[in-house]
């Protein structure tokens, strides 16, 4: 992943801002403590220190793990429904509101 440009000119800073999560993005407290953590450490050693923070950055970008949640919690329901142990309007039923 290439953070800082290979080359920097004037018209790299007027646009290096418009590709960020701060305007209206839901990642925005992530990606400013990632930031933040690579200013302090400098872009190299920040790779290596700020590791965890780009994971979790980047988790709420993709949203991987929430979609292999979800294809786990489908699939068993899936099982129960083929081995019968969901029958009829059970099988469509949504979990309880604070289950979760």
């Amino acid at each position: 992943m290439s953070i800082s440009p290979y080359f920097r000119s004037p018209f790299t800073d007027i646009t290096g801002g418009m590709i960020s999560h701060q305007m209206l993005g839901n990642c925005q407290k992530q990606e400013m403590r990632y930031m933040d953590c690579l200013e302090a450490y400098g872009l190299d050693r920040g790779r290596v220190k700020c590791g965890e923070l780009f994971d979790d950055f980047h988790e709420c970008q993709t949203k991987t793990k929430q979609f292999k949640r979800f294809v786990a919690i489908r699939k068993e329901r899936e099982r129960q429904i083929a081995e019968g142990k969901l029958k009829g309007d059970e099988k469509f039923l949504s979990p309880r509101v604070d289950s979760f």
